[in-house]
């Protein structure tokens, strides 16, 4: 735990760099930690938060999507966060999420955008777009 503080501590002196790291070619998709969240939205990155449950199969469903939107260069400043809906209860109450498979869009600490089930990409390509302003 001490060794995972000092982690976050380094990543924000260097400006998210450890956390978020500037890759040529693609978004980087963490699990959920507040520290890290806030760092990102403290640093004014696009952040997509994917809340998500193994056993959904609305999940799975965008999987492919997402997994294709951090791929794109043009998203490679993009921080996603996973949070468990099983496991992480107190972080899903704070985003006021009910269900799994909620997106969640933020331009630095401003929410943006939230859908919650859709596996469309071109509405799912448009949240994430909304992080961006």
């Amino acid at each position: 735990m001490f060794v995972r503080r000092i982690f976050f501590a380094v990543a924000a002196l260097l400006g998210l760099s450890a956390v978020a790291p500037s890759l040529a070619h693609a978004a980087t998709e963490y699990p959920f930690t507040q520290q890290a969240f806030n760092d990102a939205q403290t640093a004014g990155k696009p952040i997509l938060v994917h809340v998500w449950a193994s056993w959904c199969p609305t999940c799975k469903a965008q999987g492919p999507t997402l997994s294709q939107i951090e791929a794109d260069p043009a998203r490679k400043d993009l921080v996603v966060f996973k949070v468990d809906f099983d496991a992480q209860k107190d972080v899903v109450r704070n985003f006021g999420v009910r269900m799994q498979s909620t997106l969640i869009a933020f331009a630095g600490a401003t929410e943006t955008a939230r859908s919650t089930g859709d596996t469309n990409p071109a509405s799912i390509k448009t949240l994430v777009g909304k992080a961006y302003r």
